[in-house]
């Protein structure tokens, strides 16, 4: 038991569409909640048993749960709600989660261990995209970032939880990415000048650890190092938490600043992986070694997402 006091672990896992079920259409071709096909109560539970049992697999594996998990692609309130009720779970967790002005409803949320972290406080920070004719009802919007301080072993940590906008149609929301990293790289700087706070920036970034973008996050303007990422070593060694078609990406991260590198703070770095435990994967055919996702298009396969998750370990 003694190694696994010495050990935490926080995680990252970006679960495909954990959505309530849909009302039972009054005709076949209504348009649902979800947007998903059948999204019906059986679907769901078992969408809800899979992601509990990732969480199952994580302890078995690792021995000890993440006393923070940030996720990515939830519904609202209740699917978080009911999954910490859940093994291994079991109510001794809390849920940090504010609904977003996404167009398709899905938010970021944060699960912590109550025994362990002490929330401080929290907020969502939301972002609107002007379109061309200055109606906001036109506002083009995205997943809010949610920004926790909480309080481990006696120490601050401000703790971001984003999913940013996808790369579809040629990239178009490269810019949107660029602003958004550029507005959380004010912010890390901020703390960093005026406290002695933690800072670590976990989420679905949809962009690779070697992308400008996340290189340029850092760095504060005068090229002082503010942030390393561990997710770069893992991506230069081929280990991946998703697939486009035959492409491996790490778009799934966890980012940290100086604090937990210098002896200094209660959780000393020691390592990052994907948990691409083989119960997550697909086992034969094209997608072997891929996760095994929910839905592949319109097609139901029942799996537990789309992404692996991704874990750093400390000291």
């Amino acid at each position: 038991m003694e190694n696994n006091e010495r050990k935490g672990l926080i995680a990252f896992y970006n679960v495909e569409n954990l959505f309530s079920p849909d009302p039972t259409p009054n005709h076949r071709l209504d348009p649902t909640i979800s947007g998903l096909r059948n999204w019906d109560e059986k679907k769901y539970k078992n969408k809800l048993f899979k992601i509990a049992h990732v969480f199952e697999l994580m302890r078995e594996t690792e021995e000890v749960l993440p006393m923070l998990i940030g996720l990515s692609e939830i519904q609202g309130q209740a699917p978080l709600d009911e999954l910490i009720t859940m093994p291994p779970f079991n109510s001794e967790y809390g849920v940090i989660h504010y609904d977003s002005m996404d167009e398709r409803g899905v938010d970021v949320a944060l699960l912590y261990d109550k025994s362990k972290i002490e929330i401080l406080s929290s907020e969502p920070i939301t972002y609107f995209f002007e379109i061309e004719d200055n109606n906001p009802a036109n506002y083009d919007t995205t997943r809010d970032i949610l920004h926790c301080r909480i309080k481990y072993a006696a120490e601050i940590i401000n703790v971001f939880v984003l999913h940013l906008p996808s790369k579809r149609e040629k990239d178009v929301n490269k810019p949107k990415r660029q602003y958004i990293l550029n507005d959380v790289r004010g912010k890390v700087m901020n703390i960093i000048s005026k406290t002695e706070e933690a800072v670590l920036i976990c989420g679905d970034f949809n962009e690779n650890p070697d992308d400008e973008n996340i290189k340029n996050l850092l760095y504060d303007d005068d090229l002082s190092k503010i942030l390393t990422n561990p997710s770069l070593e893992l991506f230069e060694n081929k280990n991946f938490s998703t697939f486009y078609y035959k492409d491996g990406l790490l778009f799934d991260q966890i980012l940290l600043s100086n604090n937990f590198f210098d002896g200094n703070s209660a959780l000393q770095f020691k390592e990052a992986k994907v948990f691409n435990h083989p119960k997550l994967a697909n086992w034969e055919g094209n997608f072997k070694g891929k996760p095994f996702r929910t839905f592949a298009g319109t097609r139901y396969l029942g799996g537990y997402s789309d992404h692996f998750p991704v874990l750093v370990e400390f000291l």
